[in-house]
């Protein structure tokens, strides 16, 4: 839980009791990758805290995936819709990576959020943080051309840079594989 541990004490003060009441609802597991952990149409029952490995969340519009978000060690992963309002996934949460996480079942999640105040202060800092990068993001992808675009998020996301599959960059920032491939040419970063 070394990367988990230390990504949360980047938000918010949490002690070693907290860390021992979270650890104990946690359930280590492995997905393959390219492993589903989240599915548009279900609930998965959980949220997974990645230790290693990394994943993508996408929406399928029209035939077509559109990556939303991508993740890396010591992030937490689940579907919004089921988490905040108990319905049904929009989106998928695949594995693009192997990946050793954590599991949490999103009841539990949800109770140790409610009566603990160091993981209730952990999650509003990491919503506010997620909030002001999903808003700059869209900022971007509305104002940028796409190589400005592109610099905006190999400076914010370096690692996903070298680790994900251009296709899948190029969807998150709304141009074509081969746009991003002279992009990244011009620009060095192949």
């Amino acid at each position: 839980m070394k990367r988990i541990i230390e990504r949360m004490k980047e938000f918010a003060d949490v002690s070693d009791a907290t860390l021992r009441e979270l650890a104990a609802a946690l359930e280590p597991c492995r997905f393959a990758k390219r492993t589903l952990l989240v599915e548009e149409g279900r609930q998965a029952g959980a949220a997974y805290f990645l230790e290693r490995g990394m994943t993508r969340s996408y929406w399928m519009v029209d035939g077509e995936e559109i990556t939303t978000s991508f993740s890396t060690e010591g992030s937490l992963v689940f579907s919004m819709d089921e988490i905040y309002y108990g319905r049904v996934s929009e989106e998928y949460v695949e594995a693009i990576e192997d990946v050793d996480c954590y599991r949490i079942d999103a009841r539990r999640l949800r109770e140790l959020v409610s009566v603990n105040i160091e993981l209730a202060r952990w999650w509003g800092a990491i919503h506010e943080y997620e909030y002001r990068r999903l808003h700059q993001s869209h900022k971007e992808r509305l104002t940028l051309p796409a190589r400005e675009r592109y610099e905006a998020f190999s400076r914010q996301f370096p690692d996903v840079c070298r680790r994900a599959q251009n296709c899948y960059i190029a969807s998150y920032l709304g141009v074509t594989a081969s746009t991003l491939s002279r992009i990244r040419a011009l620009s060095g970063k192949n």
